[in-house]
């Protein structure tokens, strides 16, 4: 089982990783931490709770994601689900926020960022099956 969660964390890291190097190297990229964010924040609302620091709620949500994502990719992506598990994922991160009351701008905005959405989860779930492929 632990190498479930390892190989997880590892595409959860890849993910992320990803993620960032795009979102600030280049423009109409998504920004999955902005629906990360938002989300946490109104989550925190419930418990008449708030991180005041945007650099408080960046790090939250990069650590729930990571995290969050690993759980997902560990139980999903080291299966016979493997890429599907990620396509799923990335569709859900594309097409949930609206319905969870959320913006989905920030992944969702235009085609690009909805392609590119979807294309991070897939990869995320590659890693992970290749982290696991080896370490199982």
């Amino acid at each position: 089982m632990y190498k479930r969660f390892i190989a997880g964390l590892g595409g959860a890291i890849a993910l992320t990783v990803l993620h960032e190097v795009i979102r600030k190297n280049f423009d109409n990229v998504p920004e999955i931490n902005k629906v990360g964010e938002e989300a946490l924040e109104k989550s925190l609302q419930n418990f008449d709770s708030t991180i005041s620091s945007p650099d408080q709620l960046y790090a939250a949500t990069l650590a729930g994601d990571v995290l969050g994502n690993g759980i997902y990719f560990a139980g999903t992506a080291t299966n016979s689900a493997g890429i599907i598990s990620g396509l799923a994922m990335g569709a859900g991160t594309v097409l949930l926020p609206s319905k969870l009351g959320l913006d989905n701008k920030p992944v969702a905005g235009n085609t690009q960022k909805k392609l590119l959405t979807v294309a991070y989860y897939i990869f995320g779930s590659m890693i992970t099956k290749l982290i696991y492929d080896r370490i199982k």
